[in-house]
């Protein structure tokens, strides 16, 4: 398996909040989905120092790369423009048991 961090920022429009809360169900369905797949392992909000959310880290698990392609091509933040910008980064998730 290969894990991946991906961190998002959602941008600085007037508007950026608004936007994430329009598309978040579609998000959040989608998410559920991967997460039911064990393609998402985790994931949450990034917030500002007053709790407004700001964008997203997801840690995801695919067999190879082309299943990670496969999520971004799908994902309603990315689809949507809710997410402005995104790395992907290669990680190793530790086993703490």
């Amino acid at each position: 398996m290969h894990q991946y961090l991906l961190v998002a920022h959602d941008g600085d429009a007037p508007n950026a909040l608004e936007k994430r809360m329009e598309v978040r169900p579609r998000h959040f369905e989608y998410a559920r989905k991967m997460f039911a797949e064990g393609k998402i392992l985790v994931g949450g909000a990034q917030l500002t120092d007053k709790g407004k959310m700001k964008g997203s880290a997801v840690i995801l698990q695919f067999d190879d790369e082309s299943g990670l392609e496969e999520y971004l091509k799908n994902e309603p933040y990315i689809l949507e423009n809710v997410w402005e910008s995104y790395t992907i980064t290669p990680i190793r998730v530790a086993d703490l048991s």
